[in-house]
């Protein structure tokens, strides 16, 4: 496991250090760092707010936008709404998961790839649509998908 930088974690603490209970902005900056929540920034971040160990995860694992585990360098979400559903979502995320070879909540050994799959991303008229990092791909078929995900290597 890669080993975090400390000091990069107190200048973080440092920002929040006049705020009241700022647990999520706190998350999301070490999140913003590190790409993810280490488990090591738990209690540094507690002992910062003044806070128990358990508040602190209980926030980081209730809210789905943080990751207590490295994500892939390219985060592909495939959209699981009506209108992809309805226009062939279901084999693009197949074809995401055999070009990757991986299943929805997993991250590549070589952390190139995470796959999450969302209820929508709000770009029906696309549909069927993925999205890689922040980066909307639409109208995807098997021959886009392949391109789309060749560019990420």
């Amino acid at each position: 496991m890669e080993k975090i930088d400390i000091n990069k974690l107190e200048e973080i603490l440092s920002e929040f250090k006049d705020e009241n209970w700022p647990v999520i902005p706190v998350l999301q900056r070490v999140q913003e760092e590190f790409g993810y929540i280490p488990k090591e920034t738990i209690e540094p971040i507690s002992k910062a707010l003044n806070l128990f160990p358990s508040q602190i995860q209980g926030v980081a694992t209730f809210y789905a936008q943080f990751y207590l585990s490295p994500k892939g360098r390219n985060l592909i979400r495939v959209c699981r709404g009506t209108a992809c559903h309805v226009r062939g979502g279901r084999t693009i995320l197949k074809l995401v998961k055999k070009y990757t070879n991986i299943e929805e909540g997993e991250t590549t050994e070589d952390l190139k790839f995470s796959l999450e799959t969302v209820a929508c991303l709000g770009a029906c008229a696309l549909s069927p649509v993925i999205m890689v990092n922040k980066t909307y791909f639409g109208k995807m078929n098997p021959r886009r998908v392949e391109l789309v995900l060749k560019q990420c290597k």
